[in-house]
């Protein structure tokens, strides 16, 4: 006669049956539309009459409907309603701090959050790396529309009327300076947002801070809207910020996993939260 199990043991081992439905409703979420029991079963690699008997299961708890005329199922009422507490519960800049902080250890390279404020994009987090480099930034300041990677992202992905007066401002005030690159009307600054967008991120070299280069990555709310800059930067000599480097990519990564954390479930920036609108 073995021994008893303990209680880690018995917490560990959990109940197969509802791992094994779960699969049902994890082909289900992901489906673009609701699913004949047949190609549902698929998804989920299950037999056909052994996914109905969930299915029935997961009818009588709300997890799943069915529609009486084509007999497809898709999400229930309750799984619906799981869905919306967990989303209004989130708090984007609480679960991309631990994140970020990994990947400040993993590059080596300062990271930060921007979110939008009355004033513009205000830094509401930073981290330095074990070289950190000479910016007077702080926590609250408010990053320019112009020149730094993170007003430029801010300007592609938000509408137009919450960031227009910002950039009106910044253009008035700086057209006559001697800055490279620096756009000098809105149709320069629509052709910098256009190739923000192109890419998915924005990039400065040199730009706010004199040699140093920088990477601001958004990440998308469940509604596809950015809630918050991902901000990478280090000195020009040890900071690669070209397209499809190893530094664009991982942060590439981590701003991907933090968007369907909170729900977003595109690709790519959505095309709703572009432009000048």
């Amino acid at each position: 006669m073995g021994e008893p199990e303990d209680d880690d043991a018995k917490l560990r081992t959990g109940i197969q049956s509802i791992e094994v439905g779960f699969q049902l409703l994890k082909a289900l979420a992901a489906a673009p539309r609701a699913q004949m029991l047949r190609d549902l079963a698929a998804a989920a690699q299950m037999n056909p009459a052994k996914a109905h008997r969930y299915l029935v299961s997961f009818q009588r708890l709300g997890m799943v409907a069915q529609d009486p005329d084509s007999g497809r199922y898709d999400l229930g009422p309750f799984a619906l309603q799981l869905g919306l507490a967990g989303l209004n519960r989130l708090d984007p800049v609480k679960k991309a701090r631990p994140i970020l902080s990994r990947l400040r250890d993993e590059i080596d390279q300062t990271v930060g959050i921007a979110v939008w404020g009355n004033h513009g994009p205000t830094i509401v987090h930073w981290e330095e790396s074990s070289h950190p480099v000479s910016v007077s930034l702080r926590l609250g300041d408010v990053m320019p529309m112009l020149n730094s990677a993170t007003g430029r992202l801010f300007g592609a992905y938000l509408p137009r009327r919450q960031s227009g007066p910002l950039i009106e401002r910044e253009l008035a005030e700086r057209g006559a300076d001697d800055v490279p690159d620096l756009p000098r009307s809105m149709a320069d600054y629509d052709r910098v947002c256009a190739e923000v967008r192109q890419h998915g991120a924005a990039r400065i070299k040199g730009g706010v801070l004199p040699g140093i280069n920088a990477i601001s990555m958004p990440v998308f709310d469940a509604s596809g809207h950015i809630a918050m800059a991902l901000i990478v930067l280090g000195a020009q000599t040890v900071f690669d910020a070209e397209w499809g480097g190893a530094i664009e990519r991982r942060v590439r990564e981590i701003a991907r996993q933090i968007s369907m954390e909170l729900g977003y479930l595109g690709d790519a920036a959505p095309a709703a939260a572009a432009g000048p609108a």
